[in-house]
């Protein structure tokens, strides 16, 4: 089997955690664990300050990653960041002064476009890394379109007054 080109950083973005992880904080974690398994990445980053109980985002994703295999010496938690774009903002710092080619960049399908479109808006060149999602009844799978378009509404009218870098 030919195996894929390596990732440098491989970044798991942050979502509402608890013990165990939920769906797709879960889903997110493994998929994550999966890429560093199949392509390689010599480092992952468990993005998220937000609190959930208590415990920061990062912690429960960086504790889900060591638990999966990658060995913790190659996890760092990004624990600033409060949202997607936080995300983008707090990673770019975290990376500064590295040589990172292949970024790949983990979280839900849904989610993607709109975090791929923040961390380009940084100068970064991620990879989609897609944690696929359950199949959804069409209200829910509505409310989550509207919710994601909400979101890339207001980057968008924030875009002037958000630095590229």
């Amino acid at each position: 089997m030919l195996r894929a080109v390596p990732f440098d950083v491989l970044v798991v973005l942050g979502c509402r955690v608890a013990t165990p992880l939920p769906g797709a904080a879960q889903r997110r974690v493994e998929r994550a664990a999966r890429a560093y398994h199949e392509e390689g990445a010599a480092l992952v980053i468990a993005s998220g300050g937000k609190a959930w109980a208590g415990v920061k985002e990062c912690e429960l994703f960086a504790q889900g990653l060591v638990e999966r295999g990658v060995p913790a010496e190659r996890v760092l938690q990004e624990r600033k960041s409060l949202t997607t774009r936080g995300n983008a903002r707090s990673v770019l710092e975290l990376l500064r002064g590295r040589d990172v080619k292949r970024l790949g960049l983990v979280t839900c399908d849904w989610h993607l476009p709109r975090a791929l479109r923040l961390f380009r808006r940084l100068g970064m060149s991620p990879i989609g890394v897609p944690a696929i999602s359950p199949a959804l009844s069409l209200t829910k799978t509505s409310a989550r379109f509207l919710r994601e378009r909400g979101s890339l509404l207001l980057d968008l009218v924030l875009a002037p007054i958000w630095p590229r870098s």
